[in-house]
């Protein structure tokens, strides 16, 4: 079966040294291609169908796993034509912990080895990329809004300094069966690392909060007012605050004809009591 790896050369982590370092090693069963820029490993998949390869592996996280997976997509029939496998470097890995393959270097390379084949769920999102349509596919979630905007927002020094954020595990009593104490795995001097990134984001945070509401003022004055006034404003009407412009005329709602209390039991229709054409009310009739 031939092989084609793809990695990144200047990657960062214990990991990926140890990679580099078995280079000579893995390479002597399998071509290497170095991605040279961000997002190079895309062309490189698509690369290795055109050359014939059987397997393509994406050395890395779960960013250099995506990539390979687009380059492939990218080659029309490229997923009937070639298999995708994965050698976890990264940080967090979650595709390959999801799949339960082996962390270890070697484990994983010989796992690869072994040639085992398991198909898995392909979703493909469509969204616009600087004003062009962009088809992309994703082997294990996407996410828009805030979930998104979060890893939009990563430090990647500071990922690569602190590694996944769960530095704990929980650690349970004998008795009651209850969560009461947390064993801490990490040094000292990593938690003062943590105390000390932690402190700038909150207070670095709190800054800007503080001059944008500042800045913002009577703009935020504006909203409030308009919101006592008219309980509802709509995103329209919101921006016309913010540009400085007076809000347009609330339309007057029209007076409702008041009405009659619906009955206790709406299933049961109360007649109404009138007299019958030629009586009045009493014993006797009217007079013709």
């Amino acid at each position: 079966m031939r092989i084609c790896v793809i990695f990144n050369p200047t990657a960062r982590g214990e990991k990926a040294r140890r990679f580099r370092r078995h280079l000579d090693e893995i390479g002597a069963e399998c071509a290497l291609k170095q991605t040279t820029f961000a997002g190079g490993a895309r062309p490189l998949a698509a690369e290795a169908i055109h050359e014939g390869f059987e397997l393509v592996v994406a050395a890395g996280g779960d960013g250099t796993l995506n990539e390979v997976l687009n380059g492939i997509g990218d080659v029309p029939g490229g997923f009937e034509r070639i298999c995708l496998g994965v050698l976890p470097l990264g940080t967090v890995n979650v595709f390959a912990k999801e799949l339960g393959l082996p962390s270890d270097l070697h484990r994983a390379w010989r796992t690869l080895r072994q040639g085992r084949e398991d198909q898995i769920d392909l979703p493909q999102v469509t969204c616009a990329m600087n004003g062009v349509n962009e088809h992309r596919y994703f082997a294990q979630l996407a996410g828009a809004g805030l979930d998104a905007r979060a890893i939009e927002l990563v430090d990647w020094q500071l990922k690569k300094k602190l590694g996944p954020l769960a530095y704990g595990k929980k650690d349970e009593a004998i008795f009651l069966g209850r969560e009461i104490a947390q064993h801490r795995d990490y040094s000292e001097d990593t938690a003062i690392q943590i105390d000390k990134e932690v402190k700038r984001i909150v207070n670095g945070g709190y800054e800007n909060a503080k001059n944008l509401l500042s800045k913002n003022r009577e703009t935020l004055e504006r909203i409030a007012q308009a919101l006592l006034e008219r309980e509802v404003i709509d995103a329209n009407e919101v921006k016309l605050l913010m540009e400085g412009k007076p809000l347009p005329e609330k339309p007057r709602t029209p007076p409702t004809t008041p009405q009659a209390a619906p009955s206790a039991d709406p299933k049961v229709v109360r007649p109404e009591l009138r007299p019958a054409p030629g009586f009045t009310r009493g014993e006797n009739p009217a007079k013709a």
